[in-house]
């Protein structure tokens, strides 16, 4: 599933962290993100009205203020709309975000030069005379695994139907993995993943993918 970065609701959140996005992964020009979706939603719900509701630790905190406009962004084609004032909300939208480090293992040439990107394994992984050049002497290095760092960039949303005495209806959870701690700018993106295709079928787990502005 590949949606243009430049179009749809929260697009405006997007060209603003692209240039972070670009410093830390490089030449990347698309972004994925790993979607679990469990839900019972209602039927009938178009027009209803939803409140972002803050955990204690998130309550007049800059950075949940800033994480809830992009998912007022990204909500609104689901035909649901925000309560304001005084005004009674069917749907209580809560949300948990949080970067985790983890390690996992990749297999590499056991080499110095090719580790450093001097001559990398684009030339199968061969010194000495390429095609024969300088005498012919060919040396494959060994492979080696070896651990590294990933950051999980993960967001999890959760609503709940206050016309069903407060039960959950609807939990999803996307997650971009990344060699950097770069929630900020990851965040439109992984919020726009949670609520594309919105409901979604209960149990459903699909990989997604955004071209980055260029």
């Amino acid at each position: 599933m590949i949606s243009n970065g430049a179009v749809g609701p929260g697009a405006f959140w997007r060209f603003g962290v692209v240039a972070a996005l670009l410093a830390l992964g490089g030449c990347a020009s698309t972004l994925s993100a790993r979607v679990t979706t469990y839900q019972q939603w209602p039927v009938g719900t178009q027009g209803e009205y939803y409140r972002i509701v803050a955990e204690p630790q998130q309550a007049g905190n800059l950075e949940f203020g800033a994480f809830s406009d992009m998912l007022r962004a990204s909500i609104g084609p689901t035909g649901l709309r925000e309560a304001t004032g005084d005004a009674r909300a069917r749907f209580d939208v809560r949300m948990q975000y949080g970067t985790e480090l983890k390690q996992t293992w990749v297999q590499r040439y056991d080499d110095a030069y090719l580790n450093d990107g001097w001559m990398g394994p684009a030339f199968g992984g061969y010194y000495g005379g390429w095609g024969g050049w300088g005498g012919g002497i060919f040396y494959r290095p060994a492979v080696v695994t070896v651990p590294v760092d990933v950051y999980h960039n993960t967001l999890t949303v959760t609503i709940t139907d206050q016309s069903q005495q407060g039960r959950e209806v609807y939990r999803a959870t996307a997650v971009h993995r990344s060699d950097a701690d770069n929630l900020a700018a990851v965040m439109p993106y992984l919020m726009q993943a949670i609520f594309d295709d919105f409901p979604g079928n209960n149990g459903q787990v699909r990989e997604v993918r955004y071209d980055l502005p260029r």
